[in-house]
């Protein structure tokens, strides 16, 4: 049956083959990194090829993030080696760094809801949609994407988001619409106004708004 997961849920453990041999997921996690899993529906294919290209020149950006990026498709591992070297070429990657898992018995993509029931393969069966969880150091969900089989992915954004969900852990803040690492960010409507010069050294600017309350609080990145 599919697991239904929300933010903060404890995300399963599992036992998979990928092109790189088999892995138990939080293993391969290990007990500092985060990581980020996205599915594709099939090897071979136009938009999975430009996506995992995608993430291929951005390990770097994801290892600097303290992320691990891996990826699922429902072929087998041997289909996956062959495809990696498409996605090398398209991409101009002189190393393919990351396991893609091998769900070709959709085994994994129904546990976690990832299929898309509006696109079907040459057989019927239900593809596997773009799904993206990321998952923090104590194996909690931190964000979960749905995007039909038919849209690719903006990797840019996963990581502007990554960088928000970092940062807001650690400081009392949240970020706003369109922010971006640097950016200035909201004060929580939790901090306590005699707590602010402490928080924020840099000080904050309250917008004023009709209603008189003084909840929009702008300050620096922290």
């Amino acid at each position: 049956m599919p697991m239904p997961l929300n933010i903060g849920d404890q995300f399963p453990n599992f036992q998979a083959l990928t092109n790189l041999g088999e892995i138990d997921f939080y293993e391969w996690m290990g007990d500092e990194s985060w990581a980020i899993l996205f599915s594709h529906p099939a090897d071979y294919t136009p938009v999975c090829t430009t996506e995992l290209a995608r993430v291929g020149a951005l390990i770097p950006e994801f290892l600097k993030r303290g992320v691990k990026p891996i990826a699922l498709s429902c072929d087998t591992a041997e289909s996956h080696k062959g495809w990696i070297e498409d996605i090398k070429h398209y991409g101009k990657l002189s190393s393919f760094d990351y396991p893609i898992i091998a769900d070709h018995k959709r085994e994994l993509a129904v546990k976690l809801n990832m299929l898309d029931k509006d696109e079907l393969n040459s057989d019927g069966i239900p593809l596997t949609c773009r799904a993206v969880f990321i998952v923090d150091d104590k194996k909690k969900l931190r964000l979960s994407i749905l995007y039909p089989a038919t849209t690719g992915r903006n990797f840019d954004e996963i990581l502007r988001v990554i960088d928000s969900l970092h940062l807001t852990q650690r400081k009392s803040v949240a970020t706003p619409a369109d922010w971006k690492s640097g950016g200035d960010c909201m004060v929580l409507p939790t901090v306590k106004s005699e707590d602010v010069s402490k928080l924020f050294p840099n000080g904050i600017n309250t917008i004023d708004v009709p209603s008189g309350k003084g909840y929009l609080r702008i300050t620096p990145q922290p």
